[in-house]
């Protein structure tokens, strides 16, 4: 059985926002205790958390490389506009 979507509060939107954070062991010991049980107990967050671990461990197989110009901008602008978005 799925726990509820919503942990002290937030919602796995919410939740999602943090896991780069979480990930990282850069949140208070015990909301990342909180986190860890929700994740267990949740498919979308499980599958998410997947899916950041496995996004993280290619970027860091990348090399560093200078993007050219306009590319980089039209990288920026496609990435606001996916940003805003999400606010919505």
């Amino acid at each position: 059985m799925e726990q509820n979507s919503k942990l002290d509060g937030l919602s796995c939107q919410e939740i999602f926002a943090l896991l780069s954070q979480y990930l990282d062991a850069e949140l208070p010991p015990d909301l990342c205790e909180k986190l860890s049980g929700h994740i267990e107990g949740c498919t979308p967050c499980v599958e998410f958390v997947d899916s950041l671990r496995q996004s993280i461990a290619m970027c860091r197989d990348l090399r560093l490389e200078q993007m050219p110009g306009p590319l980089a901008e039209e990288v920026r602008n496609k990435m606001r506009q996916a940003y805003e978005g999400m606010e919505s």
